[in-house]
């Protein structure tokens, strides 16, 4: 497993906005075809800040502004594969991490819902046959004791395209129990990033 991802091919795009980088691209050469990969960057600040931020915390103790936050992505033929990293947020804090549908905003519910590959008919969705780590993307981590820490998922299906749009951070660890699967507290930051799926090879 890779550690990190860079983007190679020589028609990369590149993004910075409000302090947030986003680079991505195709690589070529591989068995299967042309790989994507992104990656993504930014430091946490308050949702009133005079620029909106693309990652916004909701709890300064938990998620000091400053903080940084790194999300890469990689699309080929097996699949998809999502890593997170973090630094400067709560030290040994255990956080429940997931992919969700809808970009960040001021109230921490613009973020909707956990990304599921197979949608749960009944929303919110606790049912562990539908709120569970192969369906979704889970990422919880806990950090060590400066704060930093870092969480891969890899999935053999791709994300719908634009339906996967931040990576959401939870007060504790994800819950796999009947009535309560998924959830993990309360949502104390969010990193708005345009997870790529379907139809981009």
């Amino acid at each position: 497993m890779k550690t990190g991802f860079t983007t190679t091919a020589a028609a990369t795009a590149a993004l910075l906005v409000a302090g947030t980088g986003v680079a991505h691209g195709l690589d070529g050469g591989t068995a299967g075809g042309a790989d994507y990969r992104l990656r993504a960057s930014g430091q946490f600040a308050p949702s009133s800040s005079p620029v909106a931020p693309a990652a916004i915390t909701y709890d300064h103790e938990l998620v000091p502004p400053g903080a940084g936050i790194k999300v890469t992505q990689r699309v080929d033929g097996a699949g998809t594969t999502v890593a997170v990293s973090v630094r400067g947020v709560a030290p040994d804090h255990t956080y429940g991490v997931h992919v969700h549908t809808a970009p960040c905003g001021a109230d921490p519910d613009d973020a909707g819902p956990h990304y599921q590959n197979r949608e749960d008919p009944e929303q919110p969705s606790v049912d562990p046959a539908y709120a569970n780590p192969a369906n979704e993307v889970w990422l919880d981590f806990t950090t060590d004791g400066s704060g930093a820490a870092r969480s891969v998922a890899s999935h053999p299906w791709n994300f719908r395209m634009g339906e996967a749009r931040s990576v959401v951070l939870h007060e504790h660890a994800t819950s796999l129990k009947p009535g309560e699967a998924g959830m993990a507290g309360e949502r104390v930051g969010c990193f708005t990033v345009p997870l790529m799926g379907d139809g981009v090879r």
